[in-house]
């Protein structure tokens, strides 16, 4: 983990070689999905995913991963028998996220946050979910890991309209998750942060493509990795429509307004956070973080097998404040 000082005493980076990262070769140590998938074990608890379930070219039990129905199959064990959540599935094209990876970015925010409390991580933490999407996945996978308080945003009330349904089905979730709609697709924080409202950390999978055809142009490169064939796929072959996946200037735009917008809510955030999924986003992410003259940031490598991802966090506060917000928010 990047440990960045104080932008009075050091040079910011413009390119990604000049921050030392730690490349994490598996996921991380509190992450139930670290081993193979237990299909026998998934199946008693979801029999619908047996349909899809095949031995693959090492004769090994597996799923097509380039199939959203499959994907959206393993989904759901993987949330009933791991997590006890029942119900879960999405509308046809939207996303459908990797449990393992987004489980990882929640385990290591935790991490993040008990920096500040002492080296534990607080049960008590409150979370806003930037486009939390159909799925809802933060919110039900760090609810059921660590216990926290979610707020979830969006600007598809569709979206918003299927994540409540999964938080119906699941006695205590809507008391533990809350969803708001986002008015505005200029806006990020704004509209949905509440006046007085503090977070103990935000998070945000951020649209990463510049334009639809850029979309397109990404899920015919996966295809070509998986030896598939475009004719025989759907156009999206993980899912995701619209802002979920495409906005103008791509993810670097999208989270350079981000940084710039959280500037508005410095007191009022302990960690602000999100995933940045090429790393060419990342000098200009770097260049906004110093026009926005944070207290620290942090670049937070994270890799699951042979695919590797990461996560920028930023703060205004300094080493004295956060220790002091852990001290108010949780002893």
């Amino acid at each position: 983990m990047t440990d960045v000082k104080s932008t009075r005493r050091f040079q910011y980076p413009t390119k990604p070689s000049d921050v030392v990262k730690t490349v994490k070769l598996a996921l991380h140590p509190r992450n139930l999905h670290r081993g193979r998938y237990n299909f026998p074990q998934l199946i008693a608890t979801s029999p619908e995913l047996a349909a899809f379930v095949s031995a693959n070219a090492y004769g090994d039990a597996s799923i097509d991963f380039a199939n959203p129905a499959a994907v959206r199959a393993l989904n759901r064990a993987l949330l009933m028998d791991c997590y006890g959540i029942s119900g879960w599935d999405i509308p046809a094209q939207y996303l459908c996220p990797p449990i393992p990876g987004r489980a990882d970015y929640l385990h290591y925010l935790a991490d993040l946050l008990a920096e500040a409390n002492a080296g534990s991580v607080p049960s008590g933490a409150r979370v806003l979910d930037i486009g939390t999407g159909a799925n809802g996945i933060y919110p039900l996978l760090g609810q059921r890991c660590y216990g926290w308080q979610f707020v979830g945003s969006d600007i598809d009330p569709a979206a918003l309209a299927n994540a409540q349904r999964i938080l119906d089905a699941n006695q205590g979730l809507s008391e533990a998750i809350e969803l708001r709609l986002q008015t505005s697709s200029s806006l990020i924080f704004k509209g949905i942060i509440q006046a007085g409202e503090v977070f103990d950390v935000t998070l945000c999978n951020p649209p990463f493509h510049a334009s639809a055809s850029d979309a397109r142009s990404g899920t015919q490169r996966k295809w070509k990795n998986l030896g598939k064939s475009a004719a025989k796929k759907p156009l999206l072959n993980f899912g995701g429509q619209g802002a979920e996946l495409w906005c103008d200037g791509g993810e670097e735009a999208f989270v350079g307004r981000m940084i710039a917008e959280s500037s508005a809510f410095s007191g009022r955030c302990l960690w602000f956070t999100t995933l940045i999924s090429k790393s060419a986003s990342l000098p200009g992410v770097y260049r906004a973080l110093k026009k926005a003259r944070v207290q620290d940031f942090r670049t937070i490598e994270m890799a699951q097998g042979q695919k590797k991802s990461r996560f920028v966090a930023w703060t205004f506060l300094d080493a004295d404040q956060r220790r002091a917000w852990g001290c108010a928010r949780w002893q």
